[in-house]
């Protein structure tokens, strides 16, 4: 609850946000951290010291009450002139008694009142009581602590330099003119940081300036004492960076405490360039129809340090990742927004190309709402409804009909074998999917009930696919033996090509070929009657010129056409399309094309705009055409 156990940099950042508290306050001008060889960490201010007098209830030293009691801080006195801490970290009051209890041995020097005094914890218990251990001049004040912590209390026993840098760095940024040191007592190097201009210094260091679409925008302002909404000295100092680069950064602070987890006073600042860019646009007539500016649209490519003074904030946990304060929205919104409104209308230009770049969001924003993911249910893909599936999962096997027309499916639902067969009908013809993106395709329900059917996400040829969740070795495409069936047929080919490549290149695709003709003939003689199917013209010419042959009349054959597979008993469909006997089943390959070429055919025929390439290859190869009229 009251720290990370990941390392110990949580506790003695509360040792560091004490001497900052010193430093907010006026009473501090260093800072000062030492890494020691021997892995504890000292961090001294030159602040006023810790006060070393009788608590008069408790009548211990006041000192030892800060370390070694729970929700003993001087920080809950919030008076903006008389308070110690008006604008402290936060009001949990546990702070360095959890580094306390969390540390092997703790040290501690406090300069105050012309004397030094000195006292110990190891393991959070006093050892060594407080004691004057010299006298010094009344101008000598400070605190130094030297901790060591407990590693069997972390994750990790070892301090992360990075963040500890960073932090410290944040500090100087946060505290105008406060010098801050970082010594490691092993290598003997020292960096040392004073920012004269604060946050802008801070957030240029971090960003690279080359990418700023505006200059920096900055401002600060407090609450005065007339101010009737908060008290004085609350408010908030920013600066915000427009950058053209995808990745932001932005770091918030409350009091001076790191808040990497954001809360209301980032949501304040948000909420006041938001307001200020949208009354721009609306003011200069900006926005085009049908555009909706949001606050993320303002906000995607914003980098920005934000420091905010609140009198009593309201943190999630001790940690203070998260600003929980609810007034912290109106506070920086109300400060923010007026103050961009006035820059952004003395500097129209630059005030058009932002909110043009958030314009730009919102349409990209539109555009990615129209994206439909698979709908998923407990993690799992849901079955179509319409699939009638088959009992074996043994993909060897097992294969799925993609049926043109519920009437068709209904037949083929019948005269499957269930052991191993499966029917999903389709309604009307299939989108073309040649230039579809594939985060729209499940806006298609037929394409969304194929996809989530065979157990396979659309990908493309160069994605390195994984097949384990296919559920049927063969999927076929079922259609009609006329013009519409064979527009159907194209349909899903293209869509199997364009986004589910690798199931073609494995051979899992195939086309069904149901006959179009069926011709009976009557009983001859000693033969009885025969009944023939064809796929086409040309097999019922070459079947009726092979009867002729035999001898047969022209009045003992009757010719039958289907007009689809609706017409098609059960018995007939698993005969001539579904008998793995019987059937004849089309595998699909690239054949002799190759998968370039072939893919080159497709943008022709299928592209929406290759009209006149589609026109001079129909001129060319009209002849070859079987019209149906």
């Amino acid at each position: 609850m009251y720290t990370r156990t990941e390392n110990p940099l949580h506790i003695v950042q509360e040792v560091i946000d004490n001497a900052a508290d010193e430093a907010l306050a006026g009473h501090a001008k260093r800072i000062d951290v030492t890494l020691l060889t021997d892995g504890g960490i000292t961090v001294e201010d030159d602040g006023r010291g810790i006060p070393v007098g009788l608590h008069p209830e408790e009548k211990v030293p006041v000192v030892e009450l800060v370390f070694g009691r729970l929700h003993a801080g001087g920080k809950f006195e919030k008076h903006a002139k008389e308070g110690a801490y008006a604008f402290s970290g936060g009001l949990h009051g546990v702070g360095v008694s959890v580094t306390n209890a969390l540390s092997k041995r703790l040290e501690l020097t406090v300069w105050r009142d012309a004397g030094q005094y000195e006292m110990c914890f190891e393991e959070g218990h006093v050892t060594e009581p407080l004691e004057k251990t010299a006298t010094v001049g009344k101008r000598r004040s400070g605190t130094r602590v030297r901790l060591w912590p407990q590693a069997k209390y972390f994750d990790s026993g070892h301090l992360p330099l990075n963040d500890l840098i960073r932090l410290l760095r944040s500090k100087a940024v946060l505290l105008p003119g406060v010098v801050v040191t970082f010594t490691q007592e092993k290598s003997g190097e020292t960096q040392t940081w004073q920012y004269k201009d604060g946050l802008q210094e801070y957030l240029a260091s971090e960003i690279d300036e080359s990418t700023l679409m505006v200059p920096f925008l900055t401002g600060e302002q407090y609450a005065d004492a007339n101010d009737a909404s908060f008290s004085e000295g609350e408010g908030a100092q920013w600066v915000v960076a427009w950058r053209d680069e995808a990745t932001v950064f932005r770091e918030s602070y409350v009091n001076l405490i790191p808040t990497p987890a954001g809360g209301t006073h980032e949501s304040g600042l948000r909420e006041g360039l938001f307001l200020a860019v949208k009354s721009f646009a609306e003011l200069h007539s900006l926005l085009p129809k049908g555009v909706r500016l949001l606050a993320e649209d303002v906000f995607a490519k914003v980098s920005f340090v934000l420091s905010t003074k609140v009198l009593d904030p309201q943190f999630q946990g001790q940690i203070k990742e998260r600003l929980n304060s609810r007034d912290a929205v109106r506070l920086v919104s109300g400060f923010v927004r007026p103050s961009l409104e006035l820059w952004l209308n003395q500097h129209v230009e630059y005030g058009k190309k932002i909110a043009e770049a958030a314009i730009r969001h919102a349409q990209a924003r539109t555009r990615a709402a129209q994206k439909v993911e698979k709908r998923k249910s407990s993690g799992v893909a849901v079955l179509p409804g319409k699939l009638t599936d088959c009992e074996s999962t043994d993909i060897s096997r097992t294969e799925v009909f993609l049926v043109e027309g519920d009437s068709a499916g209904g037949s083929a639902k019948m005269g499957r074998d269930k052991s191993f067969q499966a029917i999903l009908p389709l309604r009307g013809k299939v989108l073309n999917a040649w230039e579809v993106d594939r985060d729209r395709l499940f806006a298609n329900n037929e394409i969304h009930d194929i996809a989530v059917a065979i157990g396979v996400d659309p990908h493309s040829a160069d994605d390195e696919v994984d097949l384990s969740g296919l559920r049927y070795g063969r999927v076929c495409i079922l259609s009609d033996a006329d013009v519409d069936g064979s527009h159907i047929q194209v349909l899903l080919l293209t869509l199997f090509f364009r986004h589910f490549p690798k199931l073609v290149e494995q051979g899992h695709l195939f086309v069904a070929r149901p006959p179009l003709f069926r011709v009976d003939v009557s009983a001859q003689g000693k033969r009885p009657a025969r009944k023939f199917y064809c796929l086409d013209e040309g097999e019922l010419e070459a079947l009726l010129e092979r009867l002729r042959q035999e001898g047969v009349r022209e009045q003992a054959w009757r010719i039958g056409r289907f007009k689809g597979l609706g017409e098609m008993s059960p018995e007939q469909l698993w005969e001539t399309t579904m008998n793995p006997d019987t059937r004849r089943l089309l595998q699909v390959s690239y054949g002799d094309l190759g998968f370039d070429q072939t893919r080159s055919l497709f943008t022709m025929l299928m592209g929406k705009g290759e009209s006149a390439q589609r026109r001079l290859w129909i001129e060319e190869k009209g002849n070859l055409a079987q019209v149906d009229l």
